[in-house]
């Protein structure tokens, strides 16, 4: 089991589905926790707790580093087989999950997340107004993917400057693995810059989408060890452990997937290597800074969300800074400045 740190955490079994709803609510010290609500197969709630948990704290970190006014939390609705909740049943289990939301009265906002969508997230929304990526219509920010895509193309563009000397991404080469909700808007954003792209997906369907952005279809092992200038893991967590690292010949890796190091000692052997690992938690926090302004006062705007996405560019280079100074990995140089941020309660004005 993760080793226990939280504030809270709240299990609760639904009326209407039966279906258990865990909620992880790891740190408020910066303001109220903000994660998804993953809905996810799991034979055993061990694990749905276990992913809450871990998940959960990732977000406070997250939100830290970004220098947002939120913690971290992560809801999972515990399913053993997603594919056959649908209709009257998953109207029930997500209402179920809204009143679990509602019983810890915004110490806890809930959001899209893996396994739910935007609709799913207006069910939610039916039973607790402690709900943010509502679509536009409804007075939200909508699907947060293009924003986490632009966070990651600004750490492209800060550790390619920080490898290489100049941001300018016109003819850099890219290898990106994963053409999703994230990897097409980040591939079309790199195309768009001038940078050569090889692109791998486990669909085939995204050939189509790789070969209108003029990039180089691959398989996924190709694209993990091609001599490219920045490999960009944008799908499946955990791609970086002690054996493949030794297949990596790009010298940055930057990408928008969760958990890429399949544990923290991975980082030093990536420095080791020469290789410059931007730190995903960093990387990827666009999708939570575009939210972050959806609950401020004056309300949504997209104007102000752009800038302080971009802004991940500049918080990468100060990591990467601290890191020099200190002659640590990024890794442990970013996870200095969430902890810092976290015990001192200090944030931004956004």
């Amino acid at each position: 089991m993760t080793s226990l740190d939280h504030e809270e955490v709240l299990v609760r079994r639904g009326p209407r589905s039966g279906l258990y709803s865990i909620i992880a609510v790891h740190s408020t010290a910066r303001g109220p926790s903000l994660g998804g609500c993953r809905v996810l197969r799991y034979d055993d709630h061990r694990l749905a707790l276990r992913d809450a948990l871990r998940l959960s704290r990732a977000m406070t970190w997250k939100s830290a580093v970004a220098g947002l006014r939120l913690g971290g939390g992560k809801g999972v609705l515990a399913c053993r087989d997603p594919a056959r909740l649908t209709g009257r049943a998953r109207r029930d289990a997500l209402i179920d999950f809204g009143e679990a939301v509602e019983q810890l009265d915004g110490r806890y906002i809930t959001a899209e997340d893996v396994g739910t969508s935007a609709r799913d997230i207006a069910t939610i929304a039916s039973a607790t107004s402690h709900v943010t990526g509502l679509s536009r219509a409804r007075g939200g920010s909508g699907d947060p993917s293009p924003w986490t895509a632009l966070g990651v193309f600004e750490t492209i563009r800060a550790s390619v400057e920080r490898t290489f000397g100049s941001p300018d991404l016109r003819g850099r080469s890219v290898a990106l693995i994963g053409l999703g909700h994230v990897g097409l808007p980040l591939a079309r954003l790199l195309a768009k810059a001038g940078a050569k792209l090889l692109v791998a997906d486990i669909d085939r369907a995204r050939k189509a989408d790789a070969t209108a952005l003029g990039a180089r279809w691959v398989g996924g092992d190709k694209a993990f060890s091609s001599p490219v200038d920045v490999l960009a893991p944008c799908a499946l967590g955990g791609i970086l452990d002690h054996d493949s690292v030794e297949l990596v010949q790009a010298p940055v890796i930057a990408g928008a997937a969760n958990n890429q190091l399949a544990d923290d000692h991975v980082a030093g052997l990536l420095a080791d290597r020469g290789i410059l690992w931007a730190p995903d938690f960093v990387a990827n926090a666009g999708g939570i800074v575009n939210i972050s302004v959806e609950l401020r006062s004056e309300g949504y705007d997209p104007k102000v969300a752009r800038a302080l996405v971009r802004g991940i560019g500049d918080t990468m280079r100060r990591v990467y800074d601290d890191a020099d100074r200190a002659g640590v990995t990024p890794l442990a140089a970013a996870m200095a400045l969430a902890h810092r941020r976290v015990a001192d309660g200090v944030s931004s004005p956004v």
